[in-house]
């Protein structure tokens, strides 16, 4: 082991120490030793070796003793002691511009963050406004640092990667060069994460059309490029993949580039079984000449003899068989939504007010929404004190007061404690319009344990819904261990409404189990969890994941109109 590698493993000490809180001139010690080893002239193993070690200015005997033993077996278990104490996720916080280890500390001691994501999530939460030591300026500075970090990450949210396609497929359209673009990959079918984005393009001057595509001002750099494909780096970090064909190859192109391989594979499959062989080119006889005809998507899954098969259901799930026999669901589309539940205000870690956010609702088309801010457990996000309840509840008789045709209710996101129960008595809890029971602590139940607290809070007669029923932040934290069909088999048989939470990081309930969901008749509520009035607009993410679980506007709760909703939530 050289002398740099040693130096960086004191460093590493010296932070660990500080990150758990040890005394400064501990952790000072251990720098300045760094430092000391990593200025030397002399060769360290020979300073060792002569026992000389001990005599350079800076090294006391603790020092001395710890570096002997990284020379002479290349490890040492007093930093393997002390690396078990420490998340290993705080070392990358502690990549953030502006996040030393005492900012770190209060980060995981205050809030529980340990990863890049939940720091992320925190910042658009504001909840380090509030933070010793931190502020709005820092928190800001944190976010930027976080999107300077992201984009040399292996997957993005798919969001994210959404908004840079959409330019690029505006700015493609606008040139006037491609006949048809679109979207295709992963990200058309609206996957929750993307390592990339995928775009098809048609047209007869394939050269052009890159050329004016490398031009676009998103695209940093060009990696490789063919005939008719172009590889490119965006502005962002996110690799884009260009490809461009004849027009009348576009639709079996874009379904071929769509996916998933696996509905691909089970669409050759079918294919031949019915004497054609179809691909990216198109759909061929099997004299292979010539490739039928069609003029989009819909005429290529008509001439297999389907109904036609919405991009973010191709999985290979079961929709094939349903497309042959004329039952695909009509999915719900963005229009259905009558209303938005779970939503936080300045009466706790929101930042718009319950006026701000019921006008952007108006201008959204909607015809109520659901305040729902955090309940007094939830200190770190300034849970409503009972006082604060009832001051709330005048604040919205008055404002509902003043609309025609639009209704806000009053309800709140009560914490399930880790017994099951929740943190307001039931004369409390039965004050609300609607109550959304969610987990924010104690995430390491073990399953049964879990199970039984999601169970048990289903069970409260007050409570209307099950909030992100597993806790998931996507690409910085797994769900907590549950048994997920227990619990959607007790919604079902208590009548309960779980959440599809479409903040972009969480899409929890996930897809996969919204059509469990659908099967055992659980209504599923897409809620933003909106902290800010422009937070409402993540709704059309829990859309897009919705229909990715094959729900109909019939599973969603939130496609109730007003007059039926008044009436539901009364008779809760």
């Amino acid at each position: 082991m050289d002398r740099k590698e040693i130096a960086q493993i004191l460093t590493e000490i010296g932070t660990m120490l500080e990150l758990l809180g040890e005394s400064p001139f501990k952790s000072r010690a251990y720098y300045n030793g760094a430092r000391t080893i990593e200025l030397l002239t002399e060769d360290i193993e020979e300073l060792v070796r002569q026992d000389r070690l001990k005599e350079v200015r800076g090294i006391g005997k603790a020092l001395d003793e710890k570096i002997k033993e990284l020379v002479n077996t290349g490890r040492l278990e007093y930093y393997d002691r002390i690396r078990e104490k420490v998340p290993p996720g705080l070392f990358d916080l502690l990549k953030v511009p502006g996040l030393g280890p005492k900012k770190v500390r209060t980060l995981y001691e205050k809030l529980g963050i340990t990863t890049l994501g939940e720091l992320e999530y925190s910042c658009i939460e504001n909840r380090l406004i509030d933070l010793p030591g931190f502020g709005e300026k820092t928190q800001k500075k944190a976010l930027e640092g976080i999107q300077y970090l992201k984009r040399n990450r292996g997957r993005y949210l798919y969001p994210e990667a959404l908004d840079k396609a959409r330019a690029l497929v505006d700015g493609l359209r606008e040139s006037g060069l491609a006949s048809r673009v679109s979207i295709a990959g992963s990200l058309r079918r609206r996957t929750e994460t993307v390592k990339d984005i995928d775009i098809l393009a048609s047209g007869d001057l394939p050269e052009a059309i890159m050329d004016e595509f490398s031009r676009l001002p998103w695209v940093d750099r060009v990696l490789e490029r063919g005939s008719s494909k172009l590889g490119a780096v965006l502005d962002s970090g996110i690799r884009v993949d260009l490809r461009v064909v004849d027009d009348g190859q576009f639709p079996f192109a874009l379904h071929h580039f769509t996916g998933s391989k696996e509905h691909n594979t089970a669409m050759r499959h079918r294919a031949k079984g019915m004497g054609f062989k179809i691909n990216e080119y198109g759909i061929f006889g099997e004299s292979g000449e010539g490739s039928v005809q069609c003029a989009d998507e819909q005429e290529f899954f008509k001439y297999l003899g389907l109904q036609y098969i919405p991009p973010e259901i191709r999985e290979n799930t079961g929709e094939i068989e349903a497309a042959e026999q004329g039952r695909l669901p009509r999915l719900v589309e963005y229009d259905d939504i009558k209303g938005i539940f779970h939503i936080h205000t300045r009466y706790s870690d929101g930042i718009s007010s319950i006026e701000e956010m019921a006008k952007r609702a108006i201008e959204m088309g909607m015809f109520y929404i659901g305040i729902s801010d955090h309940s007094r457990s939830a200190y770190y996000a300034g849970g409503l004190k009972e006082e604060d309840v009832l001051r709330q509840r005048e604040e919205i008789e008055r404002l509902n007061g003043l609309y025609e045709g639009f209704r806000i209710f009053a309800g709140i996101e009560s914490d399930i404690l880790t017994d099951g129960s929740l943190d307001y008595p039931d004369e409390v809890l039965a004050s609300f319009d609607f109550v959304i029971a969610s987990v924010h602590s104690a995430f390491t139940l073990d399953r049964e344990t879990m199970t039984k607290r999601l169970v048990r809070a289903l069970e409260n007669p007050h409570v209307t819904m099950l909030g992100h029923p597993t806790g998931r932040l996507i690409l910085a934290r797994e769900g907590y261990p549950v048994d997920l069909e227990r619990v959607i088999e007790t919604a079902a048989g208590l009548g309960k409404v779980i959440e599809l939470n479409a903040n972009p990081y969480r899409l929890d309930l996930d897809w996969r189990w919204c059509r469990r969901a659908k099967e055992m008749g659980v209504r599923i509520s897409i809620n933003p969890d909106a902290h800010s009035s422009e937070g409402l607009g993540d709704i059309v993410y829990g859309v897009d994941a919705a229909r990715k679980g094959w729900l109909e506007a019939g599973d969603v709760f939130n496609c109730i109109p007003l007059a039926e909703m008044e009436r539901l939530l009364k008779r809760a």
